[in-house]
């Protein structure tokens, strides 16, 4: 039975992600800061017993490290670094300094620390992939609105992350891509996004399951096809 590791699952996209896991029959692990309180989640853990919730704030190291060493054990067939945030205010003349740097935390430097904890459980599986929850509005070609600019610089660093990584682990035969979700009616998206949460995860679910070494280092889209830099 293969094995998945998905942060930030008590809503949006991880939410559906451990939803559809576990239906296909996967070993499915959920990270959230506070399981108790995540009560779709823990609907789902009732019903699953392929699921188990930890808690986490992807943002402390020290709590990732205890985490792989919780898990050192465990193969990790697909690794998803899907937690994220968006700050309130993101254009220019109204963001501050303080917002921002919680914005990078938790979009860079959390994903770069979860890839160093986890390197070792992901090269022990058979599939040995890594997804990092990438975002077209992270790609500097593709940029032509402006604004958002914490989020969009998270995401184009962690576009730079997974590419890096995919140079870094490819002699243990990791798979390292960044991976645009779609417009997603989520509480991030918003409810004037173009897609329903479940045809995004599908997509991401189908585009996943078919990746191979070749792929590793791009900026795919949950339909599969690939945004630029």
């Amino acid at each position: 039975m293969p094995s998945v590791l998905i942060t930030g699952v008590n809503r949006g996209l991880g939410l559906e992600f451990i939803k559809q896991y576990a239906a296909a029959g996967w070993t499915v692990m959920g990270t959230c800061r506070d399981p108790d309180s995540a009560s779709e989640a823990q609907a789902v853990a009732a019903t699953s017993p392929n699921l188990s919730l930890h808690q986490l704030d992807v943002s402390d190291p020290d709590a990732v490290n205890a985490l792989a060493e919780k898990l050192k054990h465990t193969a990790i067939d697909v690794l998803i670094l899907n937690a994220g945030m968006m700050a309130e205010r993101t254009g220019l003349g109204t963001f501050n300094a303080k917002d921002f740097l919680q914005v990078l935390n938790v979009n860079v430097v959390a994903p770069a620390i979860f890839i160093q904890a986890f390197a070792g459980h992901v090269a022990a599986s058979e599939r040995r992939i890594i997804v990092g929850m990438g975002s077209t509005l992270g790609s500097i070609a593709g940029n032509t609105s402006g604004g958002m600019y914490s989020y969009r610089s998270s995401k184009a660093a962690l576009h730079a992350i997974m590419r890096t990584a995919s140079v870094d682990l490819k002699d243990k035969g990791i798979t390292a891509i960044a991976m645009h979700p779609g417009w997603v009616v989520t509480d991030m998206g918003g409810e004037g996004a173009d897609i329903q949460v479940s045809e995004s995860i599908a997509g991401m679910m189908s585009v996943t399951d078919g990746l191979s070494l070749s792929d590793s280092g791009r900026l795919l889209t949950y339909a599969g096809g690939e945004l630029p830099w």
